[in-house]
């Protein structure tokens, strides 16, 4: 039997919401081992001028247990 966990990670980039996503990949994967799946349960951006200035996400990351 697989044990999964999930965590949650707030991240932001200036580039993309994929550039933020893969930020909370590499973020967790400082700490855990093993992810499997991130779920992107939420997405903002930050607008200066009329222009995006920040590409926000909260994300939920799942990874298996030893």
């Amino acid at each position: 039997m697989t044990t999964l966990k999930v965590i949650e990670v707030m991240t932001e980039s200036e580039k993309s919401w994929e550039d933020a996503a893969q930020r909370a990949v590499n973020q967790a994967a400082e700490t855990v081992r093993n992810i499997r799946s991130i779920y992107i349960q939420d997405m903002e951006a930050k607008v200066k001028n009329n222009k995006i200035t920040e590409y926000r996400i909260n994300a939920k990351i799942s990874f298996v247990l030893d």
